[in-house]
């Protein structure tokens, strides 16, 4: 069974804050979704989509702001030929089998529906999510190996264990694939199958930075990170997450040459026979940023993140990234296309990525 979610109200189509904060309580509750989508306060299209929808046989989720409650209530009695009743202090239908303060949850036509309200104004306490992740539902990291590669050994195990497998390229050398259990499925044999196929190239998990994390705590490992172009971005990727602060102790941001000479040890006569987006300075910003930290781990990023700042040899998209450990270290030169953020952020996927290939004994 997928999950849908939808969200009325103008303050989710505005403030992106909001919504992806709920967002991401929803997918620690219940999983992966299968769809999102936006609607104002007084859009017509709604109940039509509803009325669709309430026959899908899907799990539906309807994150409300409040002056759209009650109207959500109406819509789904209307659709139900319901009619609604005061429960935990909310006007709801009465067919709801399950609420909670600013939560409920009814049944129709094999279509689970949960009902959230948020006071998007003076209360954004995220109300507790009814539905539980599916154990029908899993997510493996697959790295080092092209697409067409992976389709073709995987699909007879799809097939053999029951199961549907949606597969998503992140960059080259990663593919994320959604498992989805059929009738008789059984995930868990067809992981440890994939594993054995492949070994040394499987992660089983839906999101690979809590797994890092999770990793080097067990191993008693820390890491840290020297970027430039990235600005911060690989640091916020780990500090978002719980536990963070048991594996990184933080990082340094050296945009400058100057920065990077005297924060990280970058020598002036690599910077300027090489400039500081190339192999020479991140080889070096990575040792120096285990020099400086202690850590186990260290990753360096430099590049030409544009729109501006890029020459005929290194063009806007020009990225340098060394990742090493005590024993081992890998630089690498790549040329990313897109605007700006884009390239941001495919650069941490690339260091991630380098990462986990550079010790696949405590990664994999």
């Amino acid at each position: 069974m997928n999950t849908e979610l939808i969200f009325v109200g103008s303050s989710f189509i505005h403030n992106q804050m909001l919504n992806e904060y709920v967002v991401r309580n929803i997918r620690q509750a219940c999983g992966q979704l299968e769809s999102i989508t936006f609607y104002g306060e007084s859009d017509k299209t709604l109940f039509l989509t509803l009325e669709k929808k309430l026959h899908s046989q899907n799990q539906l989720i309807i994150v409300s702001s409040k002056s759209s409650f009650s109207v959500i209530g109406k819509l789904l009695c209307t659709l139900t030929l319901d009619n609604q009743v005061l429960k935990e202090g909310m006007l709801i239908p009465s067919k709801t089998i399950l609420a909670e303060e600013g939560s409920y949850m009814l049944r129709h036509d094999n279509t689970d529906i949960n009902v959230i309200m948020i006071d998007e104004i003076k209360n954004r306490t995220m109300p507790k999510v009814l539905f539980k992740e599916q154990n029908k539902n899993a997510t493996i990291q697959i790295f080092d190996e092209d697409l067409e590669n992976v389709q073709i050994l995987l699909e007879p195990l799809a097939q053999t264990h029951d199961i549907n497998l949606l597969y998503i390229p992140i960059i080259p050398g990663w593919i994320k694939v959604h498992i989805q259990s059929k009738r008789y499925g059984n995930i868990s044999q067809f992981i440890n199958s994939t594993k054995q196929l492949m070994n040394n190239k499987i992660i089983a998990a839906s999101n690979i930075v809590p797994y890092i994390i999770e990793k080097l705590y067990q191993n008693q490992k820390k890491i840290t990170f020297a970027e430039s172009c990235t600005g911060g971005l690989l640091s916020y990727y780990f500090t978002k997450e719980n536990g963070a602060s048991s594996v990184f102790d933080g990082g340094l941001v050296s945009y400058s040459n100057a920065l990077k000479e005297n924060w990280l040890g970058v020598s002036l006569k690599t910077l300027e026979s090489f400039g500081a987006v190339s192999l020479e300075v991140v080889n070096e910003m990575s040792d120096g940023a285990i020099n400086v930290t202690f850590s186990n781990y260290s990753i360096a990023v430099s590049g030409i993140a544009g729109p501006t700042g890029g020459t005929e040899d290194k063009p806007v998209g020009s990225v340098c990234i060394s990742v090493r450990n005590e024993k081992n270290v890998e630089n690498e030169a790549i040329q990313l296309q897109g605007d700006r953020n884009f390239i941001q952020e495919q650069s941490v996927l690339y260091a991630l990525k380098m990462l986990v290939l550079l010790d696949k004994k405590t990664f994999m």
